[in-house]
């Protein structure tokens, strides 16, 4: 009987410690609502605003003017024209920069990871943090005196690019850089081991067993410039048409977004274009989580 008791008996602070454990949930909880509660309300606020311009000619049609936007309001009808300048713009400029960023920062990240611990490769690495945080329109600047002012002698989605490019390449560099080191060294020696030129063994080894790391980087660097208005101002300016010369003035997502602003006529197709926007790079977001749980 004496040891049944001491057996039943809960030990000493048990309830306490239970008491603190659902407390501690609870917090938890109730601060996790509260940081996903505006992400919640924007998505239900451009569903709500940007769904009923969404037909289409909003795909197949260049913006509006400020009286065709007055009359259809007036009317009480879906303003009339879409958005195709911008969208074949965003593609051209974000195609553009990923040519020029891919490339050169799976380069850069497996030069960094063959030589991690030389100097030179330490001050890439400080250089592309550095990078990392510099503001858009300060990139959009440097793209501006190197491409609108030297090379096109004007706006052109060449210069858009190329700032979005520079933007690209941090991302790519350091998720080039940190798979390869996730990849078993034994794999690159058992490539050495059987006496395969070191060139193969990147491209034939440590690239495709890496593969879904690197995507992971690429995808995310696109969704990081897809939505920046900033370096276009200064270098893409925006054009009315349709555009694919990549010498010329180039419209995109982002600037219709930036010129509907400032029309009060406009603003249905505000809500609409940042819903496809926000669409876009969730998309992105999504793919690069499934490529990495699979990874994983």
């Amino acid at each position: 009987m004496i040891s049944l008791t001491a057996n039943n008996k809960e030990p000493k602070g048990l309830d306490s410690r239970l008491f603190k454990d659902r407390l501690f949930k609870v917090v938890v909880f109730i601060f996790a609502f509260i940081t996903i509660s505006p992400i919640v309300l924007i998505i239900y606020k451009l569903i709500i605003k940007g769904y009923k311009q969404i037909n289409l000619s909003f795909f197949t049609e260049t913006a509006p003017d400020t009286y065709e936007a007055m009359i259809a309001l007036s009317n009480n009808e879906v303003i009339p024209g879409g958005i195709l300048n911008g969208i074949t713009g965003t593609l051209l400029m974000v195609v553009l920069a990923s040519v020029m960023a891919i490339p050169i920062g799976l380069l850069i990240g497996i030069f960094l990871y063959e030589n991690s611990t030389k100097r030179y490769a330490n001050i890439v690495r400080d250089i592309t943090d550095i990078l990392q945080g510099v503001p858009s329109i300060v990139l959009g600047l440097i793209a501006y005196f190197w491409v609108v002012k030297s090379i096109t002698n004007g706006f052109s989605a060449l210069a858009g690019s190329t700032a979005l490019g520079i933007m690209m390449l941090p991302l790519i560099i350091r998720s080039t850089e940190e798979t390869l080191k996730m990849i078993p060294e034994t794999i690159k020696e058992a490539g050495m081991a059987l006496g395969v030129p070191y060139h193969k063994i990147l491209l034939r080894v440590l690239i495709p067993t890496g593969f879904s790391g690197l995507l992971t980087g690429i995808l995310l660097a696109i969704s990081r410039i897809i939505g920046e208005t900033a370096p276009l101002m200064l270098t893409a300016l925006g054009s009315m048409g349709v555009n694919y010369n990549i010498e010329k003035p180039t419209s995109a997502v982002p600037l219709l977004i930036w010129e509907f602003y400032n029309d009060p006529n406009m603003v249905d197709l505000i809500w609409s274009s940042s819903l496809l926007l926000m669409g876009f790079v969730l998309l992105l977001n999504l793919i690069s989580k499934h490529i990495m749980a699979k990874r994983a």
